[in-house]
């Protein structure tokens, strides 16, 4: 029998660090077990200084939570690479550069790898460059303050939008997008998380208060339902 497949994208996290843990809460109930193997690949923060704070954080937020470990691609990838990432029950990926993430993914077959951990079951989950990361295009700031569109790794269909009520210019630039001619897709605000099963939405949650998400076509957006955690 065939995994259950599981993408957790996250928006972006909530108003204070209580609220953000609850949608930690509810990835590491996903996978199942009471001390998850749960790695962090801050490949989309590279070598800025926020790379080694972003590893420090997810070590301090998940301590004594599961077994926790990191993958870093500079200078190159570890020995182990492929039994590092298919060893794991959950893989949560960081905000920053997506097109400079895929880049380094590519070179080195980790989005191959990581296709295939989905594959068996391993949870993939991540906030902002780690939500979008996922489907096959996103809307994205790795070239500029401006915002873009970029393809992804298309794992899930469509496009996707994250920071929606986060960031003034989100909305209108992904309405934009999309009556430009890319794909329709969902848009998550801060605080909110988009569960999919397989390829499909399951649940939208939220740990703000009124927030959600949307799916957005060039007919206009649909407001979802969230629960709240």
């Amino acid at each position: 029998m065939a995994a259950e497949r599981h993408i957790v994208g996250l928006g972006g996290g909530g108003d204070t660090a209580e609220q953000t843990m609850l949608l930690y809460d509810y990835v590491l109930a996903l996978t199942g077990k009471a001390a998850p193997r749960l790695l962090y690949v801050p490949t989309a923060l590279a070598d800025s200084v926020h790379s080694a704070e972003g590893v420090l954080g997810f070590y301090d937020n998940f301590r004594g939570r599961g077994e926790v470990s990191h993958l870093l691609t500079f200078p190159w990838p570890p020995a182990n690479l492929r039994e590092l990432v298919l060893g794991q029950d959950a893989i949560c990926v960081s905000g920053g550069n997506t097109a400079n993430m895929l880049a380094v993914w590519k070179v080195h077959g980790i989005d191959t790898l990581l296709r295939e951990a989905w594959e068996n079951g391993v949870v993939l989950w991540g906030a902002s460059a780690g939500m979008i990361c996922w489907f096959e295009s996103g809307v994205t700031d790795s070239f500029g303050p401006q915002l873009d569109r970029m393809d992804c790794l298309g794992f899930l269909p469509g496009s996707a939008c994250p920071h929606y009520d986060g960031e003034e210019l989100r909305r209108p630039r992904y309405r934009e997008l999309i009556d430009g001619g890319l794909a329709p897709g969902i848009a998550a605000d801060d605080g909110v998380a988009v569960h999919y099963v397989g390829t499909e939405l399951s649940e939208v949650v939220t740990c703000r208060p009124g927030a959600t998400a949307f799916q957005v076509t060039p007919n206009g957006e649909e407001r979802l339902e969230a629960r709240e955690l």
